[in-house]
């Protein structure tokens, strides 16, 4: 009797293991969002295991029937027409002479990502400008989500910074010994007489004057944190304008090493070696003769702005499920707490309003109804795409020739850029300023910067019409011929075009007329 009790004592205990062990390899798939990893670097675990199948299946097998051809004498790839508007960057120093003595230090701490600082540096020096302040190099701070740490100087050439901008504004690449006690360090531990804490977004020239001013004068030294969209674009002199472009357009140049990967990848996408040829780590010093004799190809930038983050913030739907609201609601939570809320409208009324990114699958069946097929090369410029490889598969079948940073170079090559988010996205905008055309899968920092920078060189760039896509891709009964036909009229006039910059609008997405007059 008691062997029986300890048998069926140990069957059950085998028992209780087994159970135990099938719930254990089933709970990470019946609840992804406990096991998605909060750093940016890491996919999310719905992406690994669970990316939706292509959500507009019947436009897809079209566009993927669709007709070759050479791609590269459609009127897409015909440069801009001149559109009678020319740089004007006049200095400053013309209206306004670099005084003899300056009123102090001013600093700078810039957040946000590499495009977002890169406005706030010209803000900087307009600021500077205003106060007759004397400018310390822009300080750009860790980004908690990218946790990049690249300073100024690892990024733009700091001395053509100072040297362009000599007779407008005074700049500094280190306070003098007498300050050396302001840091970023000396800010973050207690409230400074010397911090201005609380400028206004879009403060007014008066402002600074008023608030800053008496800092400077009374210190010798004023520190702006945060300063991001600090300065108004309206009511602002035309000499400060015309700074602002002088600076964005002329005085911020990447390092050389990042120009020359950034040559050694355009010249790759114009001239593609043959297929024996492998990249080699030695190809920033080899000669290009072999190709002069070739035929460039043109080539398309592609700036597939697909991240967790952008997903997470949108609070669109993409197609996921249950799993994948969990997952994202879960990062929105860690990386902004409560800044950041689940949106009150709808998926359907947020995709209409234009308000949800394109997914990679949904910018290649625009960039196919537009009429680019699939001997177009694309170079996608992206850093983390939200579901990986599996998510950017459609797009790949759509534009096979698509390449990318590690298609075209070698690890030994991208050493000094590995793992820097701001590094990565300045090689991404240097070949996006290069591209025949750009487009961005939406609105964002690197888009409006390089709308403006491409709008001030004349070069074609696509705008996608967000809102009117929005309703099409609700649309689940339309036809490719009725979509196609849809898009090439809802995009004729967002390719490129100069559009004047209108109240509130930034001057460093539209730069005429404030830095740009008719031929």
């Amino acid at each position: 009797m008691m062997g029986f009790h300890y048998q069926s004592h140990c069957y059950q205990l085998l028992r209780r293991e087994a159970i135990l062990g099938l719930f254990l390899l089933l709970f990470p798939l019946l609840l992804p969002c406990l096991f998605t990893p909060f750093a940016h670097a890491s996919s999310s675990t719905f992406s690994e295991w669970n990316v939706p199948k292509p959500r507009h299946l019947s436009l897809l097998r079209s566009a993927l029937e669709r007709e070759s051809s050479n791609g590269e004498q459609s009127d897409l790839w015909a440069p801009l027409a001149d559109q009678g508007w020319r740089p004007f960057l006049e200095s400053a120093n013309a209206l306004s002479a670099l005084p003899q003595k300056s009123e102090g230090y001013l600093q700078v701490f810039l957040d946000g990502g590499l495009n977002q600082q890169r406005m706030g540096i010209c803000d900087a020096v307009a600021v500077a400008k205003i106060l007759n302040a004397t400018l310390v190099v822009p300080h750009l701070e860790v980004n908690p989500v990218w946790q990049d740490s690249s300073s100024f100087m690892d990024i733009f050439d700091v001395d053509h910074f100072i040297n362009v901008l000599k007779d407008d504004v005074s700049i500094v690449k280190e306070l003098p010994d007498e300050f050396s006690w302001s840091t970023r360090e000396y800010y973050a531990t207690a409230t400074r007489a010397t911090r201005i804490k609380r400028a206004p977004v879009h403060a007014s020239v008066n402002w600074y004057l008023e608030y800053v001013l008496p800092v400077l004068q009374s210190y010798g030294i004023a520190a702006i944190s945060p300063f991001s969209h600090r300065l108004s674009f309206d009511n602002t002199p035309s000499e400060i304008q015309q700074l602002r472009c002088k600076v964005n357009f002329k005085a911020l140049v990447l390092v050389q090493h990042i120009r020359a990967l950034g040559d050694a990848i355009v010249h790759r996408l114009r001239y593609p070696p043959g297929e024996s040829e492998a990249v080699g780590s030695n190809y920033l010093r080899e000669t290009t003769d072999h190709y002069d004799k070739q035929k460039p190809h043109k080539f398309v930038v592609v700036h597939l702005r697909f991240d967790k983050d952008m997903a997470a913030h949108s609070a669109c739907d993409f197609g996921g499920g249950k799993a994948e609201k969990l997952a994202l609601a879960k990062y929105r939570q860690t990386i902004w707490g409560g800044r950041v809320l689940n949106s009150q409208f709808t998926d359907e009324e947020l995709r209409s309003q234009g308000r949800c990114p394109l997914t990679p699958e949904e910018i290649g069946l625009l960039l196919a109804a537009l009429g680019f097929d699939n001997s177009t090369r694309l170079y996608l410029a992206s850093h983390k795409v939200y579901g990986g490889e599996a998510r950017i598969s459609t797009l790949r079948e759509l534009f096979p020739l698509m390449e990318s940073k590690k298609s075209v170079s070698s690890s030994e090559e991208r050493v000094r850029i590995k793992g820097k988010a701001s590094l990565l996205a300045a090689v991404d905008y240097y070949i996006g300023m290069h591209s025949d055309i750009f487009v961005s899968a939406s609105p964002g920092n690197m888009h409006n910067a390089l709308v403006g920078h491409r709008t001030f060189e004349n070069k074609k760039t696509i705008r996608p019409n967000m809102a009117l896509l929005g309703q099409l891709f609700l649309n689940k009964n339309i036809t490719w011929s009725e979509f196609r036909q849809a898009v090439a009229e809802g995009h004729q006039n967002r390719l490129g075009q100069l559009r004047l910059r209108k109240p509130k609008q930034s001057l460093y997405t539209y730069p005429a007329p404030d830095c740009m007059c008719r031929a």
